[in-house]
């Protein structure tokens, strides 16, 4: 009898362990959301419901935008430390394509720098709750890039989609896109609300490619980056006409909230994209 309950203690002590360490882990709400059902909220709470924080996402150049989140974290994605703004980032996201999306030598004031890429041959991996955002990744496989002397090769993880979950929204960049996703990769992702999207139509994917998974995300926005000459119109045409465009000329700065997303998914143009 002496040994039964014994056991039943260990066990129990395992249990309480295990529930202790799953409430610690990290838990991405997009993924979340994007599993279930839509949510009917009645017209008597919307109304007294408190307002919506903002986020305040402004274009540096290039693939990189600063992300300002309502607790004061600031998040610079692709980040080389040429395309600045404002104060240094909390949190830097780069990518390995060209030494226009990273930077070996980041200020080393900047507290949270998060390579897209792994050098031991495993996937990057983060899934980390800094201040009042969500930081994960999915990743992707990557052409070598120049100076690594192949003609098309592809490093296998080399590229991550960098995914931020702050004030109730889910915004996406997706680095520099190589190929086309499948449905793991959609999965991996869940929802977005915000999605950052290279457009050259060389470097990264072709405009159709990019277009269908733009197509296929279905975020309420969508801010271009890495878009050297491609036309917009040309942009606009193969994503189809669900699609507004907005062009916000002198305005390189997004305030936006969950409550103020557009009802028609809208491509955003921020001053000089």
């Amino acid at each position: 009898m002496l040994r039964l309950l014994a056991v039943l203690v260990f066990l129990g002590s395992l249990t309480a362990a295990a529930e202790a360490q799953t409430k610690d882990v990290p838990r991405s709400e997009c993924l979340a959301m994007a599993g279930a059902p839509p949510a009917v909220i009645p017209v008597a709470f919307r109304r007294t419901a408190a307002k919506a924080e903002e986020v305040a996402i402004t274009y540096a150049g290039h693939s990189t935008y600063y992300i300002d989140t309502p607790g004061g974290i600031r998040i610079a994605t692709d980040y080389n430390g040429v395309y600045r703004t404002g104060r240094l980032p909390d949190i830097a996201t780069m990518n390995r394509a060209h030494s226009t999306h990273y930077t070996l030598f980041p200020d080393p004031k900047i507290p949270h720098v998060m390579h897209g890429w792994s050098d031991d041959g495993q996937p990057a991996h983060y899934a980390e709750r800094i201040g009042d955002v969500f930081v994960r990744n999915v990743t992707t496989d990557i052409r070598r890039y120049w100076g690594e002397g192949s003609g098309g090769e592809m490093i296998k993880d080399g590229n991550s989609i960098f995914i931020f979950e702050v004030a109730g929204l889910c915004i996406g960049h997706l680095g520099h896109l190589h190929h086309k996703l499948d449905d793991s990769h959609f999965a991996q992702i869940g929802r977005l609300d915000i999605v950052m999207v290279p457009i050259d139509g060389t470097y990264t994917m072709s405009l159709e490619g990019v277009s269908e998974i733009t197509k296929r995300l279905r975020a309420a926005v969508v801010l271009p980056m890495h878009r050297f000459a491609t036309p917009l119109d040309e942009f606009m045409r193969l994503i189809g006409r669900q699609f507004e465009i907005d062009h916000r000329s002198g305005d390189r700065t997004l305030k936006i909230s969950r409550d103020t997303l557009p009802s028609t998914p809208t491509v955003i143009i921020l001053d000089g994209v």
